[in-house]
C-alpha cells in the first residue's frame, strides 16, 4: 500500500516539503509515499524549494539503499509525478479572458459574456496568471471548473491512477490512501481541492475501485498574513483571509461526503511574510503548521478509521507555545527528530571538518589525527576515501544535513509563537566551524529530561569512541555510507 499525497498550490507545496522532511527521519516507516505538486504557477518559490528538498531526500535515500533495520533514518521510498499545472503546456496568454476565449464569446453569446462582465472585473479577466491564481478563489474556480482531462486520462494522472488501481489489486485488507493539501483561504488550493478531489472520486468510481482507496483532505486555515506592496491590482489579501475562509467552510459543509477523512489545521498568530505574487519571490519562511501537516500525513496513512466521514481536530495547551507534549504521538515523534537533528548537528560540526582534514592533510596522517578513519576508508577491502564516489557521497548527506536543519531552525521562527523543541540557534548552519567542534551536543533538545550526569557524558568524544567500537553493521557497512550509518545510531538517545 503507498499514501498519495497531493499538494496543490503553494502552501500544498510547503506541506509536501514537510512530509519529505518527515518521512526522512522514519516517521512514515517503509510503505511508498507519492507526490505530485499541483500549481499554475509552475516557478513559484515554495515549490522550488519542495522540489529541491525531495531531490536532496531522493539522492541521500538512493546512497542510503540497503539494511534500515537498525536505524529509522530514510527509510521510505518517495516517488514524484512532478509538477501538474491547469493550464497544461499552453502558450497563449494566462488569462481569464485567453482561457474563455472572452472576445469569441461576447461576439458569439453576448448574454453569457456580459454575465462574464458582473463576475470578474477588466483587471481580473486580463490579470496574468503564470503567478498563479493571485489568492482569489473566484479566478481559480473559473479555471478548475473547466478540468476534465478525459477524465484524469492525461498524464501525470493516468500514471497515478494506474498506481492506485495496482495497489488496490495487490493489497488485501488495508486500503489505500490518497491525501489532497492546500490552503483554504487561498487561490489554487482553495479552487484545486474539491475540483480535483472530485475528479479522482468519480475516475475512481468509474473503475469501480472508489470502496477500496481512502480519499482525504488538509484543509490549511490561515496562518499568515502580509502588508501589500507594488502597483499590482489584482493580488491576495490577507485581510480577506478569514472571509474566505468562512465561505469555503460553509461550501464544504455540503461537500463533507466526498472525503472519508479531513484534516483542518490553522492558527490564531498570523506570521508576517514578505508580499509577493507569486513566481521565486513567493519563498515564504517554513512554519509549524506545516509540521504538523506532516503528521497529518502520518496519521492519514496510519489510519484505520472505517468511518463515513471523519473530521480530526488537533490543539495545543497554550496559546503562542509549543512544546514537545503538544505533537500527536510525541514521544516517538520527538525520539525521531531528536535523532535525526543530533545526527545532522554532529556530521556537518564534527565529521565533516575531520574528512576536510583528511582530504587536505592526506590519508596517511588521517590514521593518526582521526582514530576511526581506518574503520571505514583505507583499510583491507575498505573504499579509497580519495575516490570520486566517496567524495560525493559526503557531499549528499551534508547537502541532506543542511537541508534538514534549515528546516527544523525554520519553524522556530514563527511571529508571535514561542516554539520549544530545539535550541535552534545552535542548529544554524552557517554558525558551525571546525573550532566548534559540536560541543553543544547536549543542549539541542528544549526540555531534556535527562539528568546532570548523562547529559555531560553526552559528547562528541563519545561518538567518537563509538565509532571505534562500532559493532553488528551489516552490510553495506563500509565508507562513508557506513560511517553515516554508525554516526546515525551513536546519536540515538
Amino acid at each position: 500500500m503507498s499514501l498519495y499525497v497531493i499538494g496543490i498550490g503553494g502552501t500544498g507545496a510547503k506541506c509536501l516539503e514537510a512530509i519529505t522532511q518527515v518521512a526522512a527521519v522514519g516517521l512514515f516507516g517503509e510503505k511508498a509515499i507519492k507526490l505530485l505538486f499541483v500549481d499554475a504557477d509552475e516557478s513559484n518559490g515554495n515549490l522550488e524549494r519542495a522540489k529541491s528538498s525531495l531531490q536532496k531526500y531522493q539522492k541521500c535515500y538512493r546512497l542510503m539503499s540497503g539494511d534500515k533495520q537498525q536505524y529509522n533514518w530514510l527509510k521510505t521510498p518517495i516517488e514524484s509525478y512532478g509538477l501538474w499545472s491547469p493550464f497544461g503546456n499552453t502558450s497563449s496568454n494566462k488569462n481569464l479572458a485567453s482561457f474563455f476565449n472572452y472576445n469569441t464569446l461576447k461576439q458569439n453569446n453576448p448574454t453569457v459574456g456580459d454575465l462574464f462582465d458582473v463576475l470578474y472585473t477588466k483587471e481580473e479577466r486580463e490579470a496574468n496568471l503564470d503567478v498563479g491564481f493571485r489568492g482569489r478563489p473566484a479566478i481559480g474556480s473559473a479555471v478548475m471548473s473547466q478540468v476534465d482531462l478525459d477524465d484524469l486520462d492525461e498524464e501525470p494522472w493516468n500514471q497515478l491512477i494506474g498506481q492506485i488501481q495496482a495497489d488496490v489489486g495487490s493489497s488485501n485488507s488495508e486500503s489505500t490512501k490518497v491525501l489532497l493539501c492546500g490552503s483554504i483561504f487561498g487561490g489554487t488550493g482553495a479552487s484545486g481541492l474539491p475540483t480535483i478531489g472530485r475528479l479522482i472520486a468519480n475516475k475512481l468510481n468509474k473503475e469501480n475501485i472508489r470502496t477500496r482507496v481512502k480519499i482525504s483532505c488538509l484543509f490549511v486555515l490561515p496562518y499568515f498574513g502580509f502588508t501589500r506592496s507594488g502597483s499590482e491590482r489584482v493580488y491576495a489579501r490577507s485581510e480577506q483571509f478569514l472571509l474566505n475562509t468562512e465561505a469555503a467552510l460553509r461550501y464544504y459543509v455540503e461537500q463533507a461526503k466526498l472525503f472519508d477523512t479531513v484534516y483542518l489545521l490553522g492558527n490564531q498568530n498570523f506570521s508576517q511574510y514578505k508580499f509577493s505574487i507569486g513566481k521565486g519571490t513567493q519563498r515564504n519562511e517554513t512554519h509549524f503548521i506545516e509540521l504538523y501537516a506532516a503528521l497529518a500525513a502520518r496519521h492519514c496513512l496510519r489510519n484505520s478509521s472505517n468511518n463515513q466521514t471523519e473530521v480530526v481536530l488537533i490543539s495545543r495547551e497554550h496559546k503562542g507555545k509549543l512544546v514537545w507534549k503538544d505533537l500527536p504521538d510525541s514521544n516517538q515523534v520527538k525520539n525521531e527528530l531528536v535523532n535525526a537533528t543530533r545526527f545532522a548537528y554532529v556530521w556537518l560540526s564534527n565529521i565533516v571538518p575531520e574528512l576536510d582534514f583528511a582530504k587536505t592533510q592526506g590519508i596517511k596522517k588521517a590514521p593518526k589525527n582521526i582514530p576511526w578513519f581506518t574503520k571505514f576508508y583505507q583499510s583491507g577491502d575498505l573504499p579509497d576515501f580519495n575516490d570520486s564516489e566517496q567524495q560525493q557521497a559526503i557531499e549528499i548527506i551534508s547537502e541532506w544535513c543542511k537541508d534538514f536543519l534549515r528546516w527544523v531552525c525554520d519553524i522556530h521562527n514563527c511571529d508571535g509563537d514561542n516554539i520549544e523543541l530545539f535550541n535552534h540557534k545552535l542548529l544554524a548552519p552557517d554558525n558551525f566551524s571546525y573550532s566548534q567542534r559540536g560541543e553543544e551536543l547536549a543542549n539541542l533538545v528544549v526540555g531534556d529530561s535527562r539528568d546532570s550526569q548523562t547529559r555531560r557524558g553526552d559528547t562528541v568524544q563519545k561518538v567518537q569512541e563509538g565509532l571505534l567500537n562500532i559493532r553488528n553493521m551489516t552490510s553495506p557497512n563500509q565508507g562513508t555510507s557506513g560511517l553515516a550509518k554508525a554516526v546515525y545510531m551513536l546519536c540515538r538517545i
